[in-house]
């Protein structure tokens, strides 16, 4: 495993997975190998029976601040996502485990879109949930075309992915992204709190419940499939290209 994704196994017998972001002085941008390492890290956890739960946790000030840019754009030359990100989508649409995120600050493009597939998030009031995919002539990933809408309603949903208006993390509590805010100083023993009220659960009744209370993965699969289709073709696009340029002149 990188570095800039730690993982250990914490709780009572190892029950709780638990992966966090550590690139702190890049914001949590997450790379090709950062991808990776999560997705083997959620596989393991899911084939590891003493694993009850799956957390995902960043840094004070910043969940992930999505896709490192200069990474990202080495993949998208050619005209895809890349499958080290398609790889950790699949793995987290499929994680047959209940999957809880601590979010403190930054939670940009598939940071935000990640915790639509967690069973339970909390963030801190000052947390910023934005999806610029629209400003950057990109469409929507990680089925968050197909659950937002689904747990915010067409509207908020239409704010967060298509109009890329942030929410903060009391915004995104009202609009149903996100479970729970509390403080900075309480995030991750909430987080760690509620894992371990779910790794002393029944697992099987659990698990039922979720499959239950969740939409279907291959609906899930499916819509990812088309938004990374339509993903790519946006980014051989000459608008896309237009607004990669200018985004990168304002960051030099």
């Amino acid at each position: 495993m990188t570095d800039h994704i730690l993982t250990e196994r914490a709780g009572a017998n190892g029950a709780i997975n638990v992966i966090r972001f550590n690139r702190p002085e890049k914001k949590n941008a997450i790379t090709r190998a950062m991808y990776t390492s999560m997705a083997r890290a959620l596989i393991a956890g899911d084939n590891d029976d003493s694993v009850r739960v799956h957390v995902m946790l960043g840094t004070q000030g910043a969940f992930t601040a999505g896709n490192d840019m200069q990474d990202f754009m080495a993949v998208a030359m050619g005209g895809s996502m890349g499958t080290e990100v398609l790889d950790f989508l699949a793995a987290l649409a499929i994680a047959g485990k209940p999957i809880i995120s601590g979010v403190d600050g930054l939670a940009v493009g598939v940071g935000a879109t990640i915790n639509l597939h967690c069973d339970l998030t909390f963030a801190t009031p000052e947390s910023r949930f934005h999806t610029p995919f629209v400003d950057l002539a990109l469409v929507p990933e990680a089925g968050s075309s197909l659950l937002a809408p689904a747990a915010m309603g067409h509207q908020k949903a239409f704010a967060l992915l298509a109009a890329g208006i942030p929410f903060s993390g009391d915004e995104a509590e009202r609009a149903g992204l996100i479970y729970k805010t509390v403080s900075s100083d309480e995030l991750e023993a909430t987080v760690m709190a509620a894992a371990e009220n779910l790794a002393q659960k029944p697992p099987k009744a659990l698990a039922i419940a979720r499959r239950l209370v969740k939409p279907d993965p291959e609906l899930v699969m499916a819509r990812m499939r088309e938004e990374a289709e339509l993903f790519g073709n946006q980014l051989k696009s000459a608008e896309a290209l237009a607004a990669f340029q200018n985004f990168m002149a304002r960051k030099k």
